[in-house]
């Protein structure tokens, strides 16, 4: 198993930026495909980014071009950069860890075993 606490979340007006930090411990990552989800109030548990532990990454369309999601394994950690921040992007933001791959895209919440505990991110208009 690997623990994931993630942090960097807050209050920004839209327009500005945040960047998210997820640490793992309990074991080496490396082999894990990594990704971030997003869950808004009322709304399901929905795609963000993904590493895949061979490096390539992915982004949901609501997001591309404005996030980056990067790895680093010597720390054990994965961030998310959210830069022009949209009032819709407001969530909770949760750091999550598959230990096999269960389909081509990965992005589906069931896939991953591992899950931090989540970390707010409020963008004001």
């Amino acid at each position: 198993q690997v623990q994931l606490v993630e942090s960097g979340g807050g209050l920004v007006q839209a327009g500005g930026s945040l960047r998210l930090t997820c640490t793992a411990s309990g074991r080496t990552f490396t082999s894990y495909t990594m990704a971030w989800f997003r869950q808004a109030p009322g709304r399901e548990r929905e795609f963000v980014a993904i590493n895949r532990s061979g490096g390539n990454k992915y982004y949901a369309d609501s997001v591309k071009g404005r996030f980056t999601i990067s790895r680093d394994a010597v720390k054990n950690t994965i961030y998310l950069q959210m830069n022009s921040l949209k009032p819709e992007d407001t969530a909770v933001y949760y750091c999550a860890a598959a230990s096999g791959i269960t389909s081509s895209t990965m992005r589906v919440p069931s896939e991953y075993d591992n899950w931090g505990q989540g970390t707010q991110v409020t963008v004001a208009s």
